[in-house]
């Protein structure tokens, strides 16, 4: 049996990088949602942000699932 090293080490960093990367945008989103204090252009553009980002990670999650059924 062989291993394909170049090909293990390549699938473990890209699914290390993407998952501080999916982590790190949800974690911003609920960033945006808690710092609602007072209101204002700010609190709306947090707000906006923080869906941005939920999108964002929904989309990579279906995308992810398009990938394993597809």
């Amino acid at each position: 049996m062989n291993i394909d090293w170049h090909a293990l080490g390549t699938v473990l960093a890209v699914t290390l990088l993407s998952t501080v990367g999916l982590v790190g945008v949800f974690t911003l989103g609920i960033v945006g949602l808690s710092r609602r204090d007072g209101g204002g252009a700010a609190a709306v553009g947090r707000t906006g942000a923080a869906y941005v980002c939920f999108a964002a990670c929904a989309a990579a999650v279906a995308y992810g699932i398009y990938l394993i059924v597809g």
